[in-house]
């Protein structure tokens, strides 16, 4: 069996307060595409927060690659190959499209390499290619969401984080998204995709868990989630 690249453990994460994550346990291993899904407000973006050290946590731990990563900045986590592309992309508004891929590999020094991996981030986006010379903040909200994705491979990740990728999308660009994590997969990264188009992300996933309020409410393989009719009932509209 593959090796657990991502642990969460009890994990509790209070907001001035109020307990927004109630004691949440799940993993993720090596080679796997992971879906989270949950309706808004469920814990899923603190969540991720939390795994990518940006929000504290109260109680329980996170492990990475069998060590605990509690206390570890953002930085600290990029260079150990844990990558996120958080939700409202957060791309760097004043810089190019270029430069936004360049901050993407601020903790490589492999120059040339740094180049062949540009290369291949315009072999998968050709709009951004075509783009490069353009400020971020002038792009649309899709090819924000594209460079956002662009920009967190080229720090070469052992896991990806995606926390809502296809929000606020256009049905089409939400096609592109969902292509383009199916690749990204394909290639060998491993990936725990947030995401409240629940069909979308099961349909793609080895596995799946429910959030609700704050807990864990269900786990299993992500294809038998799809036919489950409480999933349906609860995230698929039926």
């Amino acid at each position: 069996m593959a090796q657990v690249l991502l642990k969460v453990k009890g994990l509790k994460v209070a907001y001035g307060g109020i307990q927004a994550v109630k004691g949440v346990d799940f993993e993720v291993r090596e080679g796997e595409l992971v879906s989270l899904i949950g309706s808004n407000g469920a814990g899923k973006t603190t969540t991720m927060k939390a795994i990518t050290g940006t929000q504290p946590f109260s109680d329980g731990d996170i492990e990475y690659q069998g060590k605990s990563i509690r206390g570890q900045g953002p930085w600290d986590l990029v260079k150990q190959g844990l990558a996120m592309v958080p939700e409202g992309r957060g791309v760097f508004t004043r810089m190019t499209i270029l430069e936004n891929l360049q901050m993407g590999a601020y903790i490589r020094t492999d120059k040339l390499d740094i180049l062949v991996d540009i290369d291949k981030v315009f072999s998968i986006f050709p709009r951004l290619k075509e783009r490069k010379d353009q400020l971020a903040g002038t792009m649309s909200g899709g090819e924000q969401q594209m460079l956002a994705m662009g920009r967190a491979l080229m720090s070469r990740p052992k896991v990806l984080l995606l926390d809502e990728p296809s929000m606020g999308l256009s049905p089409i660009m939400v096609d592109k998204v969902f292509e383009v994590v199916r690749d990204v997969y394909a290639q060998g990264v491993t990936i725990l995709l947030v995401e409240q188009n629940a069909s979308r992300a099961l349909a793609i996933a080895d596995r799946g868990y429910v959030m609700d309020s704050g807990v864990i409410t269900m786990t299993g393989d992500a294809k038998t989630m799809l036919t489950d009719p409480k999933v349906r009932a609860a995230y698929l509209g039926e």
